[in-house]
């Protein structure tokens, strides 16, 4: 069967049953009809986190996939099969990946998160609030520019974009304000989507409403004539953002086909924003369950670099235990296989394929000081030479590695991998809190760090003015935040070709941004684009609805 129909044929409890389960008392639901609620994080204000957290990574992308989210579900259920009480924390699909190429992001198989087709299109409402939140702050711009202008802000000089939640190319870069001086000023204008916005990396970043309206408000919005910042607050726009994202900021609470308690919220790319679920829903979970199960975005290079640089040095949160997360089938195709022959047993490209996997094993234990877990993602295709060659592999570098089988058989075929997880979170280390680069190094040192110590990049060439950029933002009083980059989630470098683990390659940055609302700065790596297309063939030529109401094709 496919995903969508396992889903529609799982037992589906109502969510009242669920937060039971999790010990979350009714008056703290707000219900979004039978299976989906809000919940209040003000309710436990006075409680601490206590938790052992779980991140879940992975090696770099592959068009094999390789069932991160997948992984991450099941190992959840794994861990409530084995007697421990576990909770996942998770980012809410946007609806450009459903429509597009990527597909959603409630897992596959018998490790989903329901109700599946709610979660993959509209949910909660959360993105579209984001957008409304966004739009309402760049329309605000323009308006003050129509209005007279009193700051002075120099339309050259926008930094605000717009932004919709779907994928579309042709709205990249455009001219807005066409029509006569009623419709405004011309300038040139674009749109990004709404999981790459300012406003929801800095909606995922936020404690709570108090912190959510500072950060809004620092916003830097544009320049004037004479180069000075304006902000959100100059405008007056971040209360009225508040407004829109109020009830958006209350974790929303849903189910695995195991009738594990998910909290999923918010949903920042991690090849372009940093990658992580909420922090309000990950410290939420932390003080429902012993376990949380969260993940990051693509391979540990992105989403875990960000995890741990960005999330964790904002937070003081510390993942207990890293789980990477690998196919064989990806390996082989690293190895140089083409996707077409993955199905052929090929030891010898998945010995050369498992560097990709040891450069994230060594990041994960060197660079950040945290032993990892090794949970291979099994696959029908997969033969025993294969796996007897990655275990071999993986134990003569001493690190735990398990098969996991949750698109097959849900928490049932990941209780090895839990049980791996569990000694690695109670192993008696602390941990060393090792970041890739400090938090007085120069805007300069932290991207350079990251190329060279995550990517394995000989140096960093800075295109254009973007080193005069960094300055700029230093003198500002910018230089002290982390810092995000932008880049090809299908390799270590900045070119999507150069799979594996590329050696003798520069990092190209060739555009800076202010993302001062989330608390970090944004360089842009080779040319990725923070306004996704979509593919020659679209998912959304994949799905329908019945007469019935019954949906079809989602992913």
């Amino acid at each position: 069967m496919q995903d969508i129909q396992i889903a529609q044929a799982a037992d589906i409890w109502p969510i009242a049953k669920i937060a039971q389960k999790a010990g979350i008392p009714e008056e703290v639901l707000s219900p979004y009809g039978r299976y989906i609620a809000k919940v209040d994080p003000l309710a436990y204000a006075d409680k601490a986190p206590k938790a052992k957290l779980v991140l879940v990574t992975a090696i770099t992308p592959t068009p094999a996939g390789e069932g991160k989210t997948t992984v991450s579900i099941a190992l959840a259920d794994g861990l409530m099969r084995t007697g421990r009480k576990a909770m996942l924390a998770l980012r809410e699909p946007s609806l450009g990946p459903v429509f597009g190429m990527k597909g959603g992001a409630t897992g596959g198989g018998y490790a989903q998160v329901l109700p599946m087709e709610n979660i993959n299109l509209h949910f909660t409402g959360d993105l579209h609030a984001i957008t409304a939140a966004n739009n309402l702050l760049a329309a605000m711009v323009d308006n003050h520019i129509q209005q007279g202008n009193q700051l002075g802000i120099d339309p050259r000089k926008i930094m605000i974009r717009r932004c919709m939640d779907v994928n579309d190319r042709q709205l990249r870069s455009i001219v807005s304000g066409l029509g006569g001086t009623a419709n405004g000023m011309p300038r040139e204008d674009g749109f990004d989507i709404t999981a790459a916005s300012q406003i929801m990396a800095t909606f995922c970043m936020a404690a709570d409403l108090t912190d959510l309206h500072d950060r809004l408000s620092r916003i830097v919005v544009a320049r004037t004539y004479d180069n000075k910042l304006v902000t959100c607050a100059d405008i007056g726009a971040a209360g009225a953002m508040c407004a829109l994202l109020r009830d958006a900021m209350m974790p929303n609470l849903v189910q695995t086909i195991d009738h594990t308690p998910c909290l999923m919220h918010g949903g920042p790319f991690a090849n372009i924003a940093h990658g992580c679920n909420s922090v309000i829903a990950t410290t939420l979970a932390m003080k429902m369950a012993d376990y949380v199960v969260t993940e990051a975005g693509f391979g540990a290079d992105l989403g875990a670099e960000k995890f741990i640089d960005i999330k964790c040095r904002a937070t003081g949160l510390w993942p207990d235990c890293v789980v990477l997360v690998a196919t064989i089938r990806a390996l082989k195709h690293h190895g140089g296989v083409l996707k077409d022959d993955l199905n052929k047993e090929n030891v010898d490209a998945l010995a050369i394929g498992m560097d990709n996997l040891k450069r994230h094993i060594r990041n994960v234990r060197e660079v950040w000081g945290i032993q990892p877990v090794v949970a291979v993602n099994r696959f029908a295709s997969d033969t025993q030479a294969e796996i007897d060659a990655l275990m071999a592999a993986m134990a003569q570098m001493g690190v735990p590695c398990a098969l996991t089988e949750g698109w097959a058989r849900g928490g049932a075929g990941a209780t090895e991998l839990a049980e791996l997880v569990a000694q690695a979170c109670n192993s008696g280390q602390a941990p060393s809190r090792q970041y890739t680069y400090e938090a007085d190094a120069s805007l300069q040192e932290k991207v350079e760090a990251v190329a060279q110590r995550v990517y394995g990049a000989d140096g960093v060439t800075w295109a254009g003015k973007t080193l005069q950029m960094l300055k700029e933002l230093t003198d500002e009083g910018y230089g002290s935040m982390p810092v995000c980059i932008a880049k090809t989630q299908y390799s270590f470098s900045d070119e999507a070709k150069l799979i594996n683990a590329p050696q003798g390659f520069a990092v190209t940055i060739r555009d800076i941004r202010l993302s001062a609302g989330a608390g970090f700065v944004v360089a842009f790596a080779g040319d990725i684009i923070a306004m996704p297309g979509l593919p020659r063939r679209p998912a959304a030529l994949n799905v329908s609805v019945s007469p019935q109401g019954v949906i079809s094709g989602l992913m």
